[in-house]
């Protein structure tokens, strides 16, 4: 079992070395449309369109690149409700590691079996019932392995903010007032907090959750990380973690703006806008931070700003999406 620190500044600079012509540098699109829903010049950058089909593969590369095979033979256990366990079974792939993800047995069957395909050994827990990080930590102990969570690693969270450092380095520090990411674990918007500061910048971070899985907004008010309730239901599957993660926590409590929250019908809208606007698919836990700067009253303050958006994944289920497609599909004039 792997030691874990608060990762700082340094380490998000340090990771984008390491990912440098390894990660895709991921296009930023921008909407006259968009703009003047918003109020705002708003900057969209599709991680979407990064390997494995997420900003996630940033952090499983950061970290599995950097572990000592010496201490873990047996390969690596992690847990993930999707994305981030596609990109372990990748990057292990890659790196020649064997890798076992623990999955929700609810989990999207396009999401499971794209990590099955890379390699990964997949074990199903019910996540009503069961805690995914006592079921990894269970398998941990039969044989050597590293143990690498989705938000719980310095490493993962370095990776995670090298999609911001990328995009402020394009735009220029100075060019973005505030940047809006999708919340779960909180690893995105605490690598982001980091990211902006190796930088200089004074951007604002702002977290995008899921309207019924704001603990990380809930978080902040209480003071103490709260957990989400259990059975609910959200199509922002990417982002039903149980509690915040407590690393990104430990960041994201001082110095996040603030949390906007969108629920399922402004997610889908933001999923049909995508397309339209950009030819793209993303996933709603990708149009979340998209759907909840339109949609949420709080997100009034960044008018008239200039706003980086990070669409963070692509990985629908072909239904899924095509339902959003048709729903919000404009008609022909008459």
């Amino acid at each position: 079992m792997l030691s874990y620190r608060t990762p700082v500044a340094k380490d998000v600079l340090d990771a984008a070395a390491r990912l440098h012509e390894v990660a895709i540098e991921t296009p930023i699109v921008r909407s006259d449309l968009l703009d003047e829903i918003t109020g705002a010049q708003i900057f969209v950058k599709l991680e979407s369109l990064q390997h494995t089909g997420a900003f996630k593969f940033r952090g499983a590369y950061n970290c599995l690149s950097r572990l000592d095979r010496d201490l873990c033979p047996d390969g690596v256990v992690a847990y993930s409700t999707g994305n981030h366990g596609q990109a372990i079974a990748t990057v292990g792939r890659m790196l020649g590691m064997p890798t076992t993800v623990v999955m929700p047995s609810n989990a999207p069957a396009n999401k499971v079996e794209k990590a099955r395909v890379a390699g990964a050994r997949i074990v199903h827990y019910d996540r009503e019932r069961q805690s995914r990080e006592e079921v990894a930590a269970e398998l941990a102990t039969q044989g050597r392995f590293a143990v690498v969570p989705p938000g719980d690693h310095h490493d993962v969270i370095a990776g995670q903010g090298t999609a911001a450092l990328e995009a402020l380095k394009r735009l220029g520090k100075d060019r973005v007032d505030a940047i809006v990411v999708p919340c779960g674990g909180g690893g995105l918007s605490a690598g982001t907090c980091l990211a902006v500061e190796a930088v200089g910048s004074r951007a604002q971070v702002w977290a995008a959750e899921p309207a019924d899985f704001d603990d990380t907004r809930r978080s902040l008010v209480a003071g103490s990380r709260q957990a989400n309730p259990v059975g609910g239901a959200s199509i922002c599957d990417a982002l039903l973690a149980p509690i915040p993660a407590e690393l990104p926590f430990s960041i994201n409590r001082r110095r996040l703006a603030g949390v906007l929250a969108a629920d399922d019908r402004a997610v889908r809208l933001a999923m049909a806008f995508c397309f339209e606007a950009f030819r793209v698919v993303v996933e709603p836990g990708g149009a979340v931070a998209l759907a909840a700067l339109v949609a949420d009253p709080a997100a009034a303050s960044l008018r008239g700003k200039r706003v980086l958006v990070i669409a963070s994944g692509g990985n629908v289920d072909a239904a899924l999406f095509g339902a959003a497609i048709n729903e919000f599909a404009p008609r022909p004039q008459a």
